[in-house]
């Protein structure tokens, strides 16, 4: 327990923070905060773009060929470069594009717009510009994932649904979950553990369809970048990963869309001028109609309506060239109702769940050095449970309501001195509104039973960090960020440390370190372990810690300049504080209540978890062939002091071996072949060693425990994740036929998930034949073929 002088003394810590921070901010602005040496040196500055779209583009490689060396834009296109006074000759290159080079007299500052032209001839072998991208081997971040969309697009996708996190478990150090199943573990992390930011807003769960399909809509998608160690500094509140999504700006200049028809589902998406040059749309929208397919499915005594839909919509305006206006929102919802009427007895069910989320972000460039973002955040996440139960002239209603709602005020800077120094800096604040429980009961002649808990909290960072390179063979990424979170009169402040280091031994290998401590204030409070939409998000109390954790990395990368491949081997070790798990046998919706005895504090336990692995990965981005092998080797387990008699076990989904083959081949550009083949061990069940027969009276008090079936056998459980699973792999195949129309490119895509037919196990259970218990394997996913017609205009 803290004491009230620490709580009172974290709080005037926090208080000072803040404005001594905001005070060091409004120095840099107004004096215009300067590494330059010399007054011989002058500043490049701009934005680049897609031609004809305006898109702004993050991450573009601007290299200056007589130094050797550059710059990326930031996450809104922006760049900055400053030089001493002469003649240079530089290049603007990023994958799929046409590389750009222009030759600029710098005798005073210059502001350079560049638009840069999608490659016409991508599927043509061409010769390998060493200038053509920044190289990895050149990056001082390690430990992190990103994929051209385009390609994301291409690789086979169950029922023709374009995952991006299906496409990320195909990377080393993330592992699926279940079969099918669209979560996310990261370096032995839980679904929890992962933070989704869509245009800065968070989604907190990522899951349609029980979690077979995610919430990320690839057809509105611009960039997707995920960090799974050596994190940013800009970065906090999770300690597994960071998966950072950008919608795109729309199309400034002309009128675009596509429509895509699948056997689950069919979307639309448009976007265009509003006023030409200056403002954009963008909308996109998806629904299934597996509603439709069950409805004829059903019978008259049982109706089942299963279906989900989710939109993207946003506007981007430009005020001048150096404020810009993006307003953006995201909706989806998941629906599932169940009718039955058995004589005299009827029951309704309705479950459902969704996210809304909705950004505004003023960009504004100060100078030619130092750019600003500013944004307002709204997030929230809802479930709801209603029962209707109709049998003997009796009527009983229930509902229930949980979720979670943030509101928050995010400010970023990036500001670039010298061509040595990238310098961030910000702080945000998030106010969160958590109501684990509300819920109404009506029983006809009895009154009704309301009840209601809810929590809130306030959570804020202030970080800075400086990529900086100290010379021409090594680079650092230093910085901090000090957390915050106010629940009550409890204040948790904690300052988290994040080093990066890449050191060049020649012109196309890097050895890389890094370090990062992470803290998490919010939780999960799963039986399910894969995120399933009744799992309930809560506050850190002064009885529930927050998690906390320390990673450290150290990788080899290399670029393969001729052959066009990248690669990288990344060893790790991470060790996790303060885990809640949740005790076996309670029922989380009810133990939610105030009214219950028992709260949910009473029904988790803390403990540590530990996670070390090897990870590589060979890569190829573009060309007519490109593709990736990964390969992880991992361990993870955990440790409660209540939980397994204090002693250690595996995770879930501890896997020791993850291998992943994925090739994307174009031989012309009316055909597009894909496959991917994945390879992973067993995850680890919780088997009982035996079963104890219990009188039906003992049973009573023991009615909601996950433990009892319903013939008063209880199981015996003796260690958790005792038993390691048979071990899963998979081909996916697929073909793409496009075809250039009049007004557009239409496109016929057939694939086959699970080719082979391999019988993946799901679950395992135990049944009696001839009265021995025998286990049983659950598969669910058999070999499926899909079709989707795709037009793009």
């Amino acid at each position: 327990m803290i004491s009230y002088k620490k709580q009172l003394c974290g709080y005037c810590k926090t208080r000072l923070i803040l404005p001594i921070f905001l005070f060091l901010v409004a120095g840099i602005i107004q004096k215009g905060y300067s590494f330059q040496e010399n007054n011989e040196k002058y500043t490049i500055s701009g934005y680049v773009k897609e031609s004809g779209s305006g898109e702004l583009l993050p991450g573009v490689s601007i290299y200056i060929t007589a130094l050797k060396k550059g710059v990326v834009t930031n996450d809104f296109g922006f760049y900055s470069l400053t030089l001493p006074s002469g003649t240079y000759d530089v290049n603007y290159s990023y994958i799929g594009f046409k590389t750009v080079t222009t030759t600029i007299s710098l005798t005073q500052n210059i502001q350079k717009d560049i638009d840069l032209t999608i490659e016409s001839n991508l599927l043509d072998e061409v010769i390998i510009d060493s200038r053509k991208n920044e190289r990895i081997s050149s990056k001082v971040q390690m430990s992190t994932l990103s994929l051209p969309v385009e390609q994301i697009q291409d690789i086979p996708a169950l029922l023709g649904e374009k995952d991006v996190l299906k496409v990320f478990q195909l990377m080393p150090g993330v592992s699926a979950g279940s079969e099918g199943s669209s979560g996310l573990y990261v370096r032995g992390g839980g679904p929890d553990q992962n933070l989704f930011i869509l245009d800065d807003a968070t989604v907190y769960n990522a899951n349609h369809l029980f979690g077979f399909l995610s919430v990320f809509n690839g057809d509105a998608i611009k960039s997707v970048e995920m960090y799974k160690g050596g994190f940013p500094a800009r970065y906090g509140g999770r300690l597994s990963s960071v998966l950072d999504i950008r919608m795109l700006d729309g199309n400034k200049n002309e009128l675009h869309g596509k429509f895509g028809i699948g056997l689950l589902s069919s979307n639309i998406t448009l976007q265009g001028p509003i006023k030409k040059g200056k403002t954009s749309f963008l909308f996109s929208g998806r629904r299934t109609y597996l509603d439709l397919f069950t409805r004829l499915a059903s019978t008259s005594k049982s109706k089942v309506s299963p279906y989900f839909y989710d939109l993207n919509a946003k506007i981007n305006h430009e005020f001048d060239s150096k404020n810009k206006l993006y307003i953006s929102s995201y909706m989806g919802r998941d629906i599932f109702k169940l009718k039955e009427n058995y004589d005299n007895e009827k029951y309704k069910t309705r479950l459902g769940w969704g996210n809304q989320t909705a950004t505004i972000r003023w960009n504004h460039q100060f100078n030619d050095k130092l750019f600003s973002n500013t944004s307002l955040i709204y997030s929230n996440f809802k479930f709801f449970l209603d029962v209707e139960e109709e049998y003997s002239n009796q009527q009983y209603d229930a509902k229930f309501h949980s979720g979670i709602t943030d509101l928050g005020v995010k400010l970023d800077f990036d500001y670039f001195p010298s061509l040595n120094h990238h310098l961030r800096f910000g702080a945000q604040a998030l106010h969160h509104n958590f109501t684990p429980h509300t819920s109404v009961i009506k029983e006809k002649g009895f009154p009704d039973n309301r009840s209601k808990t809810e929590f809130r909290s306030i959570e804020s960072a202030v970080y800075v960090e400086d990529e900086w390179k100290i010379s021409e063979r090594f680079k650092t990424n230093l910085g901090i960020r000090v957390s915050s979170f106010n629940y009550k009169s409890l204040n948790y402040i904690n300052p988290e440390s994040r080093v990066s280091l890449a050191y060049k031994l020649n012109d196309v290998s890097a050895v890389k370190a890094s370090y990062s401590s992470m803290n998490q204030y919010i939780h999960l409070l799963s039986n399910s372990g894969i995120g399933l939409p009744t799992d309930l998000w809560v506050s850190s109390t002064d009885r529930v810690k927050p998690q906390s954790s320390h990673q450290v990395a150290l990788g080899y990368s290399r670029d393969f300049i001729d052959e066009n491949f990248t690669l990288s081997l990344e060893g790790y070790y991470k060790k996790s504080n303060n885990v809640i798990g949740y005790k076996e046998g309670t029922d989380f919706i009810f133990d939610a209540r105030e009214d219950s005895e028992k709260t949910w504090e009473d029904n988790v336990v803390s403990g540590e978890a530990e996670a070390y692995g090897l990870e590589f990965l060979l890569q190829r981005k573009f060309g007519k062939f490109t593709g990736w092998i990964g390969y992880t080797l991992a361990w993870s387990d955990r440790q409660f002091d209540e939980l397994n008699q204090g002693k250690r076990f595996f995770a879930r989904y501890d896997r020791r071996h993850d291998v992943s083959l994925v090739g994307i081949y174009k031989p012309s550009k009316k055909i597009t072949l894909s496959g991917s083949w994945i390879y992973a061990s067993g995850s680890n069940y919780t088997l009982p060693n035996g079963e104890i027969k219990t009188p039906i009276n003992d049973r009573h008090d023991l009615s909601q425990s996950n433990i009892f079936n319903n013939r008063g056998i209880s199981k015996n459980y003796e260690e958790r994740n005792n038993f390691r699973g048979e071990s899963t792999h998979r081909l996916d195949l697929s073909i793409q036929f496009h075809k250039k129309k009049k007004r557009g490119t239409r496109t016929w895509d057939f694939s086959i998930y699970n080719a082979y037919f391999r019988k993946n196990p799901f679950t395992y259970i135990f049944k009696r034949k001839n009265g021995v218990r025998e286990l049983n394997r659950i598969s669910i996913l058999p070999i499926i073929p899909s079709i989707t017609y795709k037009y793009e205009f």
